[in-house]
Parts: structure tokens; sequence; C-alpha cells
């Protein structure tokens, strides 16, 4: 089995991200840039497939500037095998991000294609979906466990109601949600070695994919400040700001 991983360059998320002066966009310049979290627990979902004999090859694909390479690097170190990058400094789109990424599965030829549910920059939760439109691959979002079969997976989704638990044929899709896994931290041995793994690389051109934005941002402005709470005595003095000033209970 060949499983596909695609992550996305984002800002760390412990870094607290502002728009720029002239409210352009956010402003990243200067700002540490990490894999997205939800695509480093897509990574070590297919690294523990290929450790338990299930996996034979993962492949890392990420699509962005030259700086994404570190992202690649990153999920070698995991424990991917090899990387590509399709290379551009246009800001992608979901779109334009599954339009390449099919192209790569109709080069890969891979069995499992992970993914994020969504990234923690756009929140978009678009790309997997979109991809499994265009490649016809069956899909299983919002996963919480994989189990492998035969030409098959079982996957448990987290969904609004719960849990529910669906098979899906091979070829498939999955886009991973927080309780998949726990990702392992890189060793330094293993950072070492991910400096002599192979990344190939491509652009968007090359695959024929058309990634002109297709929306344009107006204007980015930070949310506005939180008034600060207050502190009561009591429960009588809770429910009676309750009753009379938030009017939330009769």
């Amino acid at each position: 089995m060949k499983i596909l991983v695609a992550v996305k360059r984002v800002a760390d998320y412990n870094v607290k991200v502002r728009p720029r002066s002239d409210h352009t966009g956010p402003d990243l310049a200067n700002v540490k840039m990490a894999i997205n979290p939800f695509c480093e627990i897509a990574v070590e979902e297919a690294v523990r497939l290929r450790e338990k004999g299930i996996a034979t090859e993962v492949v890392a694909v990420s699509l962005g500037p030259q700086a994404a390479q570190e992202q690649i690097r990153t999920a070698l170190a995991l424990g991917a095998d090899r990387g590509i990058l399709v290379q551009t400094d246009v800001a992608l789109e979901p779109l334009a991000i599954a339009k390449c990424l099919k192209a790569i599965c109709d080069k890969e030829k891979p069995d499992l294609v992970l993914l994020g549910k969504q990234a923690i920059d756009g929140d978009n939760n678009q790309t997997g979906q979109m991809l499994g439109a265009l490649t016809g691959y069956a899909q299983a979002t919002f996963a919480s466990r994989i189990t492998v079969g035969t030409g098959s997976l079982e996957v448990i989704r987290e969904v609004d109601a719960g849990l529910q638990t669906i098979a899906i044929k091979l070829p498939a899709i999955v886009t991973a949600d927080l309780r998949l896994n726990e990702p392992r931290y890189a060793s330094l041995p293993n950072i070492m070695k991910a400096k002599k793994k192979t990344i190939d690389t491509t652009t968007p051109d090359e695959l024929g994919i058309d990634v002109t934005p297709r929306t344009r941002l107006l204007k980015a402005t930070p949310p506005p400040d939180r008034k600060a709470g207050i502190k009561v005595e009591d429960v009588a003095q809770l429910v009676d700001k309750l009753k009379n000033e938030a009017k939330v209970i009769a």
C-alpha cells in the first residue's frame, strides 16, 4: 500500500497572528511556520501504518513557496519516505489545492490519501472533500480511528451526534480529526536522515493546473476586544444577573 499525505505550511499554532498595518492580510513576516497540526496527525497515522507492515511507502506532499520544503523535511523526519513540493507563490484556494493533489494522485497512484480535516489558517475544511469528488475515490472525513482490511477501510468518524462507523473501499481519501492519534516528536537522528531523503519539485503549470485565485481578500482586521467578565458572590446573584441582565433565563 502506498500512502500519500498532504502537509500544509501554516503559522505555528502558538503564534498570535496579526493583520498587516494596511489590513491587506495576515502579517507573516518573521513568524514561525510549521506543519498544520491536523496534517501532522495524518503523517503520524501514515507512518504507523507503515510501521505495522500495512503500508510500504509514505509520500509527503506540500503546495506552496520553496520554504514549504521545511515542512516536507519535518514530515520526512517523522517517518515519511520521500517528498513532493508543488512550488508556487500564489495563495492557493482549496479547489486549486485539490486539483494539484488530483494530478499528483494520477501520477503516484496511491492506495490511500491522508489529509488533515482542515487547516488552522483558513479553516475551510474543503480540500479532502473536493479531492474525493475530483478523483472519484471513496472518502471518509473527520476520522478518529482507521482499521485497514483487505482492499477496504473501516473508519470511525466524529459527527455531531457522536461517532459513526463506515466501511469504504480502496483507493480512498481520509481526513484526520484531532483524536486519531498523538503525533510523535522527530528525533535528532531522524532529522539528520531526513536531510538525505528525496524531495521532488514540480509546479502547477507542469501539472497543467490553473491556480488563479477565484476570490479576493478585501480587508483583514483583528476581532473586537472582549469586555472583561465579572465575578458574582453567590448563586443567587448569578441567577439574578442571568435573568435580569443577560435575560437568558425566565
